[in-house]
């Protein structure tokens, strides 16, 4: 699941923005910020790596988007050996973003070379895109959308596979198991689809809300122990307004439709990101990203029911220093958080969407709540190369002809208000012999006689503008004896 967060902090930060991690090393972090650009930064350094400006960027917003999985680059010794080009375009298809759009539309960039890769349009959706989800095994690329249908692309013909109706309302997430033959979608329910049937193979409610975001995770079993794909499997569902984060166990044997936990947070989650366990007595690690800009983290085993709400193990928040008595500390919004691969580290990603900060913190088991005071206002500053003192002024040529606004020849007459010698001096300053404005008009005569000469009356059009914008009635009255 990849959507942002944000919070008060910064006006700029709007909450759910579109991101993610890349998929294993998390060497990239790829944000689609509100003004229709992707960004792609570099996690080690907070270096930005690439810059995207999709064509119909302001028409079509990027409203979703998700990392190409990472797939193994070489077959096993039996198999066939790839060829050059075969290889090169699998390397590019890991690099791949894919990018959901606000008219229906699925943009594939790629990171290796900069550039559009393919566009997916044709049969596919109607209205705004919600999420996007790869399928790890395969070319195919699953999308959500308003328009109420869940649709399969192949991303190597651009074309669509299937096309199924998910919701009677809006589909809004979507997520694949991990052996890749179920497929969860959320509207006003939640639906687990068999892939290869595109059939429900069950229906969870619990959520008095839409459901806004889905992440499957599972227990891996012993090898000793045979497993169906769905033993041990486990997802987890957040909703719009709603400030729990449901656990659902997808069990063959038990038809159960209800969540058999919950995780208390502030606000609605708005990322996601955990660790999983290798087996059942390991505990589950968890970071939630609310929109209220703080992350919460969870460390729990599961192995059932639990009937209370489970609180968060820690608090993460991220504030500006407080300098002196009258300085209060200004909360900075949390966007994302990712755990780092030796699961002891967390990979924050703060600020504003233009040019976030990635930083990485240790983790401590014994600190139930962790502030961090950061300044971020020396993060991006822009540079003026010339003065705004330093006015040019453009050398007139005296053949030159100024146009007036309106219709060319257009002479409308400018009625004066009568003059008023007396109070026309003594507006003047003592000691001046400069004009008033009223003098320089009159001496301008704009109002001059015979106008019915100067009127432009070779097009009708040009006359009853003339006629409207002067509201002069001769003119009016001159239009109505021509018709």
């Amino acid at each position: 699941m990849a959507a942002g967060g944000g919070g008060s902090y910064d006006p700029l930060a709007p909450a759910g923005v579109p991101c993610a991690f890349s998929p294993d090393s998390q060497a990239y972090f790829a944000l689609a910020s509100s003004d229709g650009q992707l960004r792609v930064w570099e996690t080690a350094n907070n270096r930005l790596h690439q810059e995207y400006v999709p064509s119909a960027h302001l028409s079509g917003t990027c409203t979703c988007l998700a990392w190409a999985p990472a797939r193994l680059q070489a077959k096993e010794s039996h198999q066939r050996k790839k060829r050059k080009s075969e290889v090169t375009g699998t390397k590019d298809q890991a690099d791949l973003l894919a990018l959901g759009t606000a008219v229906g539309s699925i943009l594939l960039y790629s990171t290796v070379r900069g550039e559009l890769h393919s566009k997916l349009t044709s049969g596919g959706h109607e209205n705004r895109v919600n999420c996007i989800q790869w399928h790890q095994d395969n070319d195919c690329l699953y999308s959500c959308s308003d328009d109420k249908y869940i649709v399969e692309w192949s991303t190597q013909t651009c074309k669509v596979k299937c096309k199924w109706k998910g919701d009677n309302s809006s589909v809004s997430s979507l997520c694949i198991s991990p052996d890749g033959k179920m497929l969860l979608s959320a509207g006003r329910t939640i639906k687990l689809w068999v892939l290869e049937t595109k059939e429900v193979y069950r229906h969870f409610t619990g959520h008095a809300t839409p459901v806004s975001s889905l992440r499957f995770t599972t227990i891996r079993p012993n090898e000793s122990q045979p497993s169906d794909g769905i033993t041990g499997l486990y997802f987890l569902s957040g909703a719009v307004h709603d400030r729990l984060l449901n656990v659902w166990q997808v069990r063959s044997e038990n038809k159960e439709k209800s969540a058999v936990m919950s995780f208390t947070v502030t606000d609605e989650p708005v990322y996601v990101d955990l660790t999983l366990s290798e087996n059942k007595e390991e505990p589950v690690k968890l970071a939630v990203v609310c929109r209220d800009g703080q992350v919460h983290l969870f460390e729990h085993i599961l192995n059932g029911h639990c009937k209370k709400p489970l609180t968060s193990n820690c608090t993460i928040q991220i504030a500006t220093p407080g300098k002196g008595k009258k300085v209060t500390p200004k909360p900075i919004p949390i966007l994302a958080a990712s755990f780092c691969l030796d699961k002891m580290s967390l990979l924050l990603v703060y600020g504003n969407w233009f040019q976030p900060t990635i930083e990485r913190v240790a983790l401590n088991s014994k600190d139930t709540h962790i502030c961090l005071e950061r300044d971020i206002s020396n993060c991006w500053a822009p540079t003026v190369e010339t003065a705004i003192t330093k006015v040019k002024t453009p050398v007139m040529n005296s053949e030159a002809k100024v146009l007036v606004p309106g219709i060319p020849g257009h002479h409308a007459p400018i009625k004066l208000p009568p003059a008023q010698p007396k109070e026309a001096e003594n507006k003047r300053k003592l000691g001046s012999t400069e004009a008033t404005i009223e003098e320089r008009l009159g001496a301008m005569d704009l109002d001059r006689k015979g106008r019915k000469d100067d009127l432009q009356t070779n097009s009708f059009a040009v006359l009853l503008t003339q006629g409207l914008e002067s509201n002069d009635f001769e003119i009016l009255n001159c239009f109505k004896l021509r018709m």
